[in-house]
């Protein structure tokens, strides 16, 4: 059942996310060659802590920690370790957080140092297929129209679009109804209607979208080894606009306009 969600609600929402936003920003800082993976984690743990929040993420289902730091052909639920980020890597951190009772979740990847060309344009894919399946987020459309166009555009930069995962909905649980694959084709799913709350979240790799998992049994990886990238906001549908409720305000409107996507 999905859970359309009020004004009230959705300011409540936005206030969980603008936590998430704001620890990502100071984490985007910190990723460098280097730095242990653990060390950004116990970095978005005591902030979330001090901004009076909770880690989302630690303990859900088990896992470990409060940051999931993925690298390389790691796609998602990469868990943070003393391992040390090397120049020309690519991380994704996926970071959650619960704020007055509500749930806020995004992501980034992001390059460690200087990387090959292949994955910058790779994470500018991940980047720029969110807002094209944002575009398709408007009342009356369907779900499956934003998957249509994450896919689509996905592959037309020669990239594919990992299968195994989806976005969801998301707000006094962080996994809340409906599902929102990143292919499929239009004209499916739910109607988009205002008050639905979602985290929409392409996952994209170099090659094959077929995964395996480690033996962690959290850490998702390409089975092929190839590189992938990760991007999520959360979003919130209202009558007449969607807002990003997850891009950190900085005295600027949050709400999304076409031009947001070249930013």
């Amino acid at each position: 059942m999905i859970v359309y969600k009020n004004d009230k609600e959705i300011l409540a929402i936005r206030n969980s996310n603008q936590i998430v936003a704001k620890i990502l920003s100071d984490l985007s800082e910190m990723v460098r060659p280097g730095i242990q993976t653990r060390e950004l984690d116990e970095y978005a743990h005591s902030k979330t802590k001090e901004m009076g929040a909770i880690p989302a993420f630690k303990g859900y289902r088990s896992f470990p920690a409060s940051l999931c730091t993925s690298i390389n052909e790691e796609i998602v639920h990469g868990i943070p370790s003393a391992r040390s980020l090397q120049e020309g890597a690519i991380i994704s951190l996926d970071f959650g957080v619960i704020y007055d009772g509500y749930y806020g979740d995004a992501a980034v990847t992001l390059p460690v140092g200087k990387v090959s060309s292949t994955a910058s344009k790779l994470i500018a894919a991940a980047r720029q297929s969110f807002f094209e399946g944002l575009e398709q987020l408007k009342v009356g459309n369907r779900i499956s129209d934003v998957s249509y166009a994450i896919q689509q555009y996905v592959e037309s930069q020669g990239f594919s679009v990992i299968k195994t995962f989806v976005g969801h909905g998301i707000g006094m649980s962080l996994h809340e109804e409906p599902q929102i694959p990143n292919f499929g084709s239009p004209g499916h799913g739910p109607k988009i209607k205002p008050g639905m709350v979602l985290a929409i979240e392409p996952m994209i790799a170099v090659g094959d979208w077929n995964v395996e998992i480690l033996a962690d049994k959290w850490t998702a990886i390409t089975q092929d080894k190839s590189l992938s990238a990760h991007y999520e906001h959360t979003v919130a549908v209202t009558e007449d606009s969607v807002e990003i409720l997850s891009l950190l305000d900085t005295n600027s409107d949050s709400t999304y306009v076409k031009e947001s996507k070249h930013a």
